[in-house]
């Protein structure tokens, strides 16, 4: 069987550095980029599945990318996120609970509705 492949793009090295290692140990095959164009190239060549992005990108705002990924490929999954930091471990099980369950993604919202 293969892993899902995600695309995980942050600038700081060290934080994508740790984002990936978490991932791998989830069981994601991890595609790496540090710029909104190592990202966008990347999502075109490759099957991925799932996309983690940081917000503050070195060549653009990750806004402005993510608007580009939806273009080239609406389907897969876009996570914006900004930054490491506690709420870390919580973004990625969010992000792994969604891609694992994607075809019914209400779940994730049950506790919000009154």
């Amino acid at each position: 069987m293969n892993a899902v492949k995600v695309l995980c793009v942050e600038k700081h090295v060290e934080y994508l550095n740790a984002l990936t290692y978490m991932l791998e140990k989830a069981g994601y095959e991890v595609i790496a980029a540090t710029t909104g164009r190592q990202a966008l190239s990347a999502l075109m060549k490759q099957p991925i599945e799932g996309v983690l992005l940081g917000y503050d990108l070195p060549d653009a705002t990750g806004i402005a990318i993510r608007a580009e990924m939806k273009r080239v490929k609406p389907d897969v999954p876009v996570l914006l996120f900004a930054g490491i930091g506690s709420q870390t471990p919580f973004l990625l099980r969010f992000f792994d609970a969604y891609l694992r369950h994607s075809e019914a993604p209400g779940w994730a919202f049950q506790d919000l509705e009154a």
